[in-house]
Order: C-alpha cells, then structure tokens, then sequence
C-alpha cells in the first residue's frame, strides 16, 4: 500500500497548561486518535529498502543534549555480552565504553556499525533481535523512555514549539503531533517506506494516546495529559456514537487509519 497523501486536513484542540498559564498545548487529535501501532518486526519494511529489518534504526539516533547522552551511556554500561551482539565493538581494549560519534551535521549522535546503529542486534545474527536498549527496559521491568535516546522513543509523536502573540501578551504554545515524513525534511522524501502514512501500520488495538501513554506523559506531564486524554476519550465516542446511527462524521480521521479499515 503507498502511502496516504501528505497534505491532508486535521483536527486539533488547544488548552492552557493546568501547572502554567502562559503554556498552551496544541495537540493532533486526527493523529492522536488514529490506529497507528509500531510493527517493528512484525511487517514494517524498514526506511530503507536494502535493509528491511532495520526499521528506523538504520542510522544512528542523534542526542536532544548532553543529559540524553549520558542517560543513553548509562543504559549502555548495564548492558551484557549475552544481550548485545556489539558489546565488543562498543568497548575499547581498556574497557571503556564509547557508543557515541559525530554526525553529518556536526552534532553527536550513537555510532553505527556495520551500516546501522550499534544498538540495533541484527536480524538472523542475533537471539535478542531488535533494538538492544528496548531489550534492557523489558528486562529490567521499566519503561523504554528511561534507556532509549530521547529520539528513539518519541518517534513517531513530535513536540515542536511556537510563540504566540494575544495583545501585549506572549503565550509558549508545545505542539503534539504526528512526526509525518514532512517532519524529517527534504530526507522524508527519501524514505523508501514510512509507517504513520502507511495503512499497514495503522492495525492498533488502541489508538496512539492511550498506547503511547507513558510516551505523551513524558513529554507534557501527568496533569496536561488527563486534559488531553478527555479530549480524546470525548473524540473516540463521538465517532462511534455518529457510526451507531449512521450519522454523517465532522471529524477528520487519520486517512491511513480509514484505508487501513477498509
């Protein structure tokens, strides 16, 4: 299936931040309440069509900032041989870790190895396939936003900000919605298969705000969340009680999520 069309219309809600009245939130209600699910081996193809199996992991993730890094490290240096099939790339001859290099824009970034990142244990050459630092979370019984880079596991959702003038005043407005292939750039056209556009991935059992809950939460806090998820909740029946009666929808949905159902 190709992907839907780029420029399609959506439906958003604004709030203020419950913790700060100069905050608002701008969030992506077509996005957030679509199917979309992460099938990560389970038929995503990979962004690059050379290396299917590698997902979105075929380069190496670039750090928000130097507290990202060191947390990155930190997961790292809990890591064992028997987990990572690239431990010993990732280690000098004295045992130190180094697991960090220098991008094409002049920003660090995790290295890669063979093609793709060092934390990705490749498929068929490896009993942990997948990403090695998502293993460790489900090992140690703790979320993947606490050992992955802050990239890594927001994707797909995207937080981006502006500034909004209202007479003399000057409000901060945090925007939560899809990391579309726009989001990427002129490189977004380059992608030989992405999955928020792609009807094969938009199979979730539950829509993107409550399976990305813990994901959402760190990004805009406990307390803006339950404002978003009522919002959502209130979308979710609205749509259902509209198809119950046969009534016409006034909401857009995700078109992957509609093609995908079809």
């Amino acid at each position: 299936m190709p992907d839907v069309k780029k420029d399609f219309d959506r439906d958003w809600v604004e709030f203020f931040d419950p913790e700060n009245p100069e905050h608002i939130y701008k969030c992506d209600l077509t996005w957030l309440t679509s199917n979309w699910n992460c099938i990560y081996g389970s038929g995503c193809k990979g962004i690059e069509k050379d290396k299917p199996n590698d997902g979105c992991c075929s380069d190496g993730a670039y750090y928000s900032n130097e507290d990202d890094e060191k947390r990155v490290v930190s997961a790292a240096n809990r890591l064992t041989p028997d987990m990572w099939q690239f431990y010993d790339d990732a280690h000098d001859k004295k045992g130190k870790i180094k697991i960090s290099e220098i991008g094409l824009d002049r920003d660090p970034k995790t290295r890669m190895v063979n093609g793709s990142c060092i934390f990705l244990n490749r498929k068929g050459e490896s009993e942990n396939f997948g990403c090695v630092l998502h293993h460790l979370a489900q090992k140690r019984n703790i979320h993947f936003v606490d050992t992955k880079p802050d990239v890594c596991w927001q994707l797909p959702l995207r937080r981006s900000y502006e500034t909004r003038e209202v007479g003399e005043r000057e409000y901060s407005v945090t925007v939560i919605g899809e990391y579309e292939r726009l989001g990427w750039g002129d490189g977004g056209d380059d992608f030989d298969w992405y999955c928020t556009s792609n009807t094969d991935a938009h199979v979730g059992s539950e829509p993107v705000y409550i399976s990305n809950k813990a994901e959402l939460e760190q990004l805009m806090g406990k307390a803006a969340y339950a404002i978003l998820a009522e919002n959502c909740d209130r979308r979710i029946q609205g749509i259902r009680d509209a198809q119950a009666r046969s009534l016409p929808l006034f909401v857009i949905q995700h078109p992957a999520t509609i093609a995908a159902g079809k």
